[in-house]
């Protein structure tokens, strides 16, 4: 007989189940009353035991032929143990789907990321304790000395107290709500650098309802049923992203924005970062912009390059700031520094009494943002040397968006925003501000995207680039690209798919004019348009006539034929009725 990796306590109520029923079947129902009776184990514990030796291959599981809405078990003889660990993007990914279902709607999906979060880290850190116990114990350490230098900190990702790792929180069903919350509250305090991922939730808030109490527990054992110990970081990265993309078309209806990450390659891809670049985003929201960027870098250049790339970015919103927090730490990604507030008001990375300037800024922020009119911004800080081509109507921030991003750009440095579509065409305030920066010559080029690839809105965007420093032959002009019919079309979203990516990218890349797709316009033309920059203006996309073959014609007129004659015999009845 062999040791099963179970916890003691598991493994004892095992052996008691086995002593009692042996080779029988049993209810649910018998195990309570007698694990209750034996240990005072509640209904909520059993299920645990259940679950751990049904995970671990020792129980047989059957409907119950005298009610089938109820299960019969019966214990198998110990074996070997089976390691249930996540491997594939797939698998992950079925079981976050089962995780959307049991929450549909009625939870905040972001405990949904927590707990992916919270799962993976504290596996990760039983994994570098193992290792490093390992390494220790065979470099001739005794074993109660390696124990305690293989817990603490400088071998971990995260602080964890075997206290609150993810097994341990689990022994006690009716606390789990109450171990969380003290979790959270420990680990804000051993982890400073991550303490507002763990103070933006609140288990005891949250499970005051029992219908919440009863779905935690859910999520509790369906993410308990595999470990996520050899699952690599990449995996669990774009799990996290399937998530945020998954409950986008909900989160949109309630005003979040979910950019997507198509729209970010092509940005990327158009900016074309260098390592050890510095990479700013003053909106991040999910951190999805920098991620791209990293992944991008990661694989161009490879031999770890990305981890030399500098990641800033600045969030108002704490909770969406902890989520991104979590989103770059699953993605392995460490060399980022975010902050926290109002950018347009007070933007948070300073150097030398004045805002921070970066190799590259990239953003997708909130569209037509109202409440930032002239004399709001001037009791912000240094709105002198931000806002130098002047103020727009407090009913859109758009411009005052790009002005900022400018600013915090190098004097060789690139910039790169996905905005609405009225920002290149509108007039007024917007149009003195858009005039003058045209005039210095800072923009150059503006791609028309389709419509249908956001979630918040069906209109189509406009991606503007801006370069301080021009290749000479770019000089002057600005290249438009009308890629409204680049796109792969899907319900209810429309996709940027990789070849429309390559597309657009080499356009730019080779700064060239191609029929139907762009034009390069001079700046005296640009005045003479009025400063309207749309590229739909200069560019008609001449759409293809497709032609229906002759058989399929021939069918679709036999369904009219037939249909029509149903109708005929319809109004027939009813006239005879009249």
């Amino acid at each position: 007989m062999r040791n099963l990796k179970l916890e003691k306590w598991i493994l004892r109520r095992y052996s008691s189940l086995s002593n009692n029923f042996k080779e029988k079947t049993f209810t649910f129902e018998e195990a309570f009353k007698f694990l209750n009776n034996l240990y005072q184990d509640s209904k909520s514990q059993v299920k645990v035991v259940l679950s751990e030796i049904n995970k671990a291959g020792l129980l047989k599981t059957e409907k119950n032929p005298k009610n089938k809405r109820k299960k019969i078990y019966q214990l198998l003889p110990l074996t070997p143990p089976k390691t249930n660990n996540l491997t594939t993007k797939d698998q992950l990914i079925s079981l976050l789907k089962q995780a959307a279902d049991i929450i549909r709607t009625r939870v905040d999906y972001t405990f949904i990321l927590l707990l992916l979060f919270y799962k993976a880290y504290s596996d990760k850190w039983e994994k570098e304790f193992e290792e490093k116990k390992k390494e220790l114990i065979q470099k001739g350490w005794e074993e109660k000395e390696a124990v305690i230098e293989a817990e603490t900190g400088p071998y971990h990702t995260l602080n964890f107290s075997r206290d609150f790792l993810w097994e341990s929180i689990r022994k006690e069903p009716d606390k789990i709500s109450e171990k969380f919350s003290q979790a959270m509250k420990e680990l804000a305090k051993s982890n400073p650098d991550y303490q507002d991922i763990f103070s933006q939730f609140d288990f005891h808030h949250f499970t005051s309802n029992p219908e919440n109490s009863a779905i935690l527990n859910q999520l509790i054992e369906l993410f308990s049923k595999f470990s996520f110990k050899e699952i690599s970081g990449d995996i669990l990265g774009d799990a996290y992203e399937w998530i945020l993309k998954y409950f986008a078309p909900t989160k949109a209806k309630e005003g979040e924005v979910y950019t997507p990450r198509e729209v970010i390659r092509l940005m990327i891809e158009i900016l074309d970062p260098k390592p050890k670049s510095s990479i700013y985003d003053p909106c991040f929201g999910s951190g999805g912009m920098l991620i791209v960027a990293y992944k991008y870098i990661d694989e161009k250049y490879g031999g770890n390059m990305a981890n030399f790339l500098l990641l800033y970015g600045q969030e108002i919103n704490p909770k969406t700031l902890a989520l991104a927090k979590m989103n770059m730490l699953l993605h392995n990604i460490k060399n980022f520094r975010f902050a926290l507030g109002d950018t347009l008001f007070f933007p948070k990375f300073k150097e030398e009494n004045t805002i921070q300037k970066f190799d590259y800024v990239i953003a997708n922020p909130p569209w037509n943002q109202d409440g930032y009119g002239e004399a709001d911004l001037k009791k912000g800080e240094y709105w002198q040397e931000r806002f130098t081509y002047g103020f727009a109507t407090k009913q859109s921030a758009d411009w005052m968006w790009i002005q900022h991003m400018l600013a915090s750009t190098k004097e060789n440095g690139k910039v790169a925003i996905v905005i609405d579509t009225g920002a290149v065409s509108r007039g007024g305030r917007e149009k003195l501000i858009r005039q003058k920066v045209v005039d210095e010559d800072l923009i150059e080029s503006v791609i028309l995207l389709p419509e249908k690839l956001f979630y918040n809105t069906q209109a189509p965007a406009v991606i503007i680039v801006f370069n301080k420093n021009k290749p000479e032959e770019r000089k002057g002009k600005i290249l438009l690209i009308n890629a409204s019919k680049e796109f792969v079309p899907g319900k209810p979203q429309n996709t940027l798919g990789p070849e429309n990516i390559q597309k657009i990218a080499k356009i730019y890349e080779e700064f060239k004019e191609v029929e139907g797709l762009s034009k390069i316009i001079t700046l005296e033309e640009a005045k003479e348009a009025d400063y309207n920059l749309s590229p739909s203006r200069f560019v008609i996309v001449i759409e293809e006539e497709k032609y229906k073959d002759i058989r399929e014609i021939k069918i679709e007129l036999k369904g009219m034929e037939k249909e029509e004659k149903k109708i005929k015999q319809k109004i027939m009845k009813i006239l005879k009725r009249i």
